[in-house]
């Protein structure tokens, strides 16, 4: 929730119950019509948002809501002090993921386990998985987890994070050993400008609309393993593909590439309701940045949201709008810290803002151990469909 997807509160307040934005979503792909250069100027907009995620990432983090000793790393610059709002936003989105991935991690946490982040940019949370400290006892999700992380993005954004990385012995030393791939007998560099493989963490500077489930995987995916239980993870990512596109990426995992057989979780981070007077807005101020949202209009709404968890072959669903997660997910003892943190004056506003943003989750297999469980209780606890 970066501070650029914030429609001007003021305009806000202007159009309400006029019906301005409407249609500035308009119909057809981002990317499928433009020219080439045109295209690339589209694509540079959409790389550009991660710096935007990373900038508010390091302003909750600075303000105290967040504890992530990495985020300073990946931010350009000296960073920029977002709105309350924005900080608490950051701050609920981060935590209902991390108690998702977490939940995924703690059942029988000394099996191996994947997770594939899409379009992960500058994400912290492989290093701040791997900065636990290892459980004496093996058990407990506090534990360094056994898992093999991957992240696909843009070669430009993948090239830009690498370079921290590269550099920082408090990155470098979390990534295990480097390996090599076998590219048509050939040797492939374990690091390049734009690629890492790791034993326990992969980047991949791949554009998702490339894959296919009718042509080979990428060489690299080589490395993904297709038998181990695995989370896939989007935040803010599919939204910007056409709704036919994201919905190929998103079944190239969870039907091509991973069989029936593999347990899989899905989590997005994405907008919703943009039909009302704050969501039109917030559209038409993004499509004003060069932003297209192109799955809002048809997956704008949880109950939209878990019939494409079932599409894409996940039958167990469930979500909640930030606004809930917060009202509902958050122990009272933990909001009022955050709440000592920053007075947040613009109640209506957080409000409003929070309602249009929403975490969804969705699962299959592992029904003998009931690995979802956490997950079918956290649905039931803020509000949403298991």
């Amino acid at each position: 929730m970066a501070a650029s997807h914030i429609p001007n509160l003021n305009t806000l307040r202007n159009a309400r119950g006029t019906g301005r934005g409407r249609d500035r979503l308009g119909p057809g792909s981002l990317f499928a019509t433009a020219s080439e250069e045109d295209k690339v100027a589209k694509d540079k907009v959409v790389q550009q948002t991660d710096q935007d995620a990373s900038v508010s990432r390091l302003s909750a983090v600075e303000a105290g809501y967040l504890n992530d000793p990495f985020a300073r790393h990946f931010v350009s610059g000296k960073g920029q002090r977002r709105l309350p709002i924005i900080n608490r936003g950051t701050y609920v989105r981060t935590t209902a993921i991390d108690n998702l991935v977490d939940e995924f991690l703690s059942k029988n946490p000394a099996q191996a386990k994947q997770i594939i982040s899409l379009g992960a940019g500058s994400d912290t949370r492989f290093f701040r998985l791997m900065s636990r400290e290892s459980s004496p006892n093996g058990t407990g999700i506090l534990q360094r987890p056994n898992i093999i992380y991957h992240e696909i993005d843009f070669k430009a954004n993948t090239t830009q994070k690498l370079h921290p990385i590269k550099k920082l012995s408090e990155l470098y030393g979390h990534i295990g050993t480097p390996i090599t791939i076998f590219d048509s007998g050939n040797l492939s560099e374990a690091h390049s400008d734009d690629t890492l493989h790791a034993d326990q963490y992969h980047i991949h500077p791949i554009d998702l609309r490339n894959l296919d489930p009718s042509c080979p995987a990428p060489r690299s995916f080589d490395v993904i393993d297709t038998a181990l239980p695995t989370l896939i993870i989007s935040e803010c990512c599919l939204c910007y593909l056409s709704p036919a596109a994201a919905d190929t990426v998103a079944l190239y995992f969870t039907r091509h590439l991973l069989p029936d057989s593999t347990p899989v979780g899905l989590i997005l981070y994405e907008p919703v309701q943009p039909n009302d007077p704050f969501g039109k807005t917030m559209v038409s101020n993004l499509a004003a940045r060069g932003i297209v949202l192109q799955t809002l209009k048809r997956y704008g709404s949880l109950e939209a949201q878990a019939a494409r968890m079932i599409s894409y072959g996940l039958g167990g669903t469930g979500g909640a709008s930030v606004k809930d997660l917060w009202d509902k997910g958050v122990e009272e003892k933990e909001k009022e810290r955050v709440a000592r943190l920053e007075m947040v004056d613009e109640v209506e506003e957080w409000e409003l803002l929070a309602g249009h943003y929403c975490v969804a989750w969705g699962w299959r297999g592992w029904l003998k151990d009931d690995v979802w469980e956490g997950w079918k209780r956290m649905a039931e606890r803020v509000g949403g469909k298991p």
